[in-house]
């Protein structure tokens, strides 16, 4: 079984700057770290980084370092972090972000942001510009959010938009789950109704804090798929920040005072989670392992010899 991972990040504090950081995540999570989190059910494994949220002046740094360890880690395709409401600054910073190969697309993290941000005239402008380079663009935002990225999605057509971790719905946890609210599903509906839009299915487990159970997703998994369909779906492990929760058992490492810990096995737990779903449901698994994230960020699993400019989605879109 193949599998792009479409959502994993990379960070190391003696290296950038992060200000978000803090208990078990605020260690180095690099090569040695992903090295023995490994899928344990894929033959291949290849990665998108998105970008970690080191301080915004070094964002720059943070493609050149994660590209220099790129055959390394497996990762063939990067969305590196920016600002798509500064103006010439955003301009300047893309142009930056081209002379990298990997860069085939750019996240403005959303969810913190004041409401308005992502269908503001400023914002917009930037995102035509990240369109106009054949680049994606990342939506990391709360549930809340949802219209504005549908609004987005309206306003610049030809921007391929994949949603972060389903919009980040309230999920409850292994001892008092929830279901899908109305509202985010209307919501989730409403995205998809866009064709230039897909969905990550990741980031779920960091919802529920790290306590989850298999097949607790699945009504949520299931709302995605009836909504994008699965041609727009992929797998994305969050990895380390879904991997953070209660201690697994025989965890030697764990806080006495059962303070959350890394968990070493969460990544290939959700990968066994989605694959189990989707498998039941009769769902293509391969595209939902690989070919949608290969297509969308222009070919993800392609050297950079073979991955032609403006490829995959964008021809999609065309009917191609």
């Amino acid at each position: 079984m193949r599998v792009i991972d479409s959502h994993l990040h990379l960070w190391d504090p003696e290296l950038l700057r992060y200000t978000w950081l803090e208990g078990p995540l605020a260690g180095r999570f690099s090569e040695v770290e992903l090295e023995q989190a490994r899928l344990n059910a894929a033959s291949e494994e290849k990665a998108v980084f998105v970008q970690a949220e080191c301080e915004e002046e070094q964002f720059l740094e943070e493609v050149a370092w994660v590209q220099s360890l790129s055959e390394v880690l497996g990762v063939t395709a990067i969305v590196a972090g920016a600002r798509l409401d500064r103006g010439t600054d955003t301009t300047t910073h893309l142009e930056g972000l081209a002379a990298h190969p990997l860069v085939v697309g750019v996240r403005h993290i959303l969810q913190g942001e004041p409401d308005g941000l992502a269908v503001s005239a400023a914002f917009i402008t930037g995102a035509r510009e990240v369109a106009a380079r054949g680049w994606t663009f990342d939506a990391c935002i709360r549930a809340s959010q949802l219209p504005e990225i549908a609004r987005l999605a309206g306003a610049i057509p030809e921007l391929p938009i994949v949603l972060d971790h389903l919009g980040k719905p309230a999920v409850g946890t292994a001892d008092a789950p929830l279901p899908p609210t109305p509202e985010w599903v209307r919501d989730l509906d409403e995205l998809a109704r866009h064709p230039n839009t897909f969905c990550k299915l990741s980031g779920l487990p960091a919802e529920a804090g790290g306590d989850w159970t298999p097949g607790q997703f699945e009504p949520f998994l299931d709302v995605a798929a009836d909504a994008f369909g699965v041609e727009r779906l992929m797998w994305g492990s969050d990895w380390p920040v879904s991997a953070i929760g209660p201690a697994e058992p025989g965890d030697l490492d764990a806080l006495q005072d059962g303070s959350a810990a890394y968990q070493p096995t969460a990544r290939s737990r959700w990968l066994d989670d989605v694959t189990a779903w989707a498998r039941t449901r009769g769902h293509d698994i391969d595209a939902i392992l690989w070919a949608n994230a290969d297509g969308f960020y222009r070919g993800a699993d392609a050297t950079d010899a073979e991955r032609p400019p403006r490829r995959g989605i964008r021809g999609w879109l065309r009917g191609e």
